[in-house]
């Protein structure tokens, strides 16, 4: 088996990012203009801070113009047991840097023997967002929230960028995308800083639902094919993903709150 070999002055160390670059890999590679109309985009994630960490969701809709290219995509994906990423923007440059960032943190822990801080962990998707400058000029932007529970503190943190890799820590809550206006409305409104974590999963469930109800390219609960938005919860026990039962049950409630009125 042949390994790759570097100079002292060539070497990636713990950056896998580099390391692709340095074998001709680049994964941030500028797209021709013809294809960028019909790119899919992925719309509305949220992030709230509760009493036991941090609640994130995010729609399941895909839009491309006005057409909707995918009704069951996942936003919210789980980035290692301590923390998950929501993404808005252009669909398939989110997803990929979603998994290199994955790759990152694995390859960090290989190469230094040490897992990432959390902060570090935020560190290094601020790196991966201005990699995707050049894309993000000619229109596929990504604009990740990055979300976790640091156990060297004791509580969930939140992060948001913008898409020169800006990383900015939110104390409370944050909303992006194309529904983010009304979500982030609803959150401001009911956001308290000892919520549960049980009344952020609901909080978060009803952000995503006025934003669909608001924002034609988000998408709500669609009761006929059973699809839900993404919603997970990120405490000193890990991150768990909360199942479509439950969810069912969240927006039944929601929907006779509405025809009440």
């Amino acid at each position: 088996m042949n390994f790759l070999q570097f100079s002292a002055d060539q070497d990636p160390g713990a950056n896998f990012g580099e390391l692709l670059k340095r074998v001709g890999l680049s994964p941030f590679a500028s797209v021709p203009q013809s294809i960028l109309e019909d790119m899919p985009h992925a719309t509305t994630c949220v992030a709230v801070r509760c009493s036991d960490g941090v609640v994130m969701g995010g729609d399941r809709r895909a839009t491309s113009g006005n057409l909707i290219s995918h009704r069951g995509m996942e936003k919210v994906v789980q980035a290692d047991e301590f923390s998950g990423v929501a993404i808005a923007g252009a669909a398939g440059p989110a997803m990929e840097m979603v998994k290199l960032f994955q790759l990152q943190i694995e390859h960090y822990e290989k190469v230094e023997g040490q897992s990432l801080s959390l902060e570090g962990k935020a560190n290094q998707l601020s790196m991966f967002v201005r990699n995707n400058l050049p894309a993000a000029m000619q229109g596929l932007m990504v604009v990740p929230i990055f979300a976790g529970y640091d156990n060297d503190i004791n509580q969930g943190r939140i992060w948001d960028y913008d898409a020169t890799g800006g990383r900015y820590e939110e104390r409370d809550f944050v909303a992006t995308g194309s529904g983010q206006l009304h979500a982030s409305t609803v959150l401001r409104v009911s956001w308290r800083r000892d919520i549960s974590t049980q009344q952020a999963v609901e909080l978060v469930s009803r952000a995503l639902w006025e934003a669909s109800d608001a924002d034609s390219a988000t998408g709500g609960p669609d009761l006929l094919r059973g699809i839900y938005p993404i919603v997970a919860t990120i405490t000193h026990t890990g991150f768990t993903r909360i199942d479509d039962t439950a969810l069912a049950g969240i927006y039944n409630a929601i929907t006779t709150g509405v025809q009440q009125r």
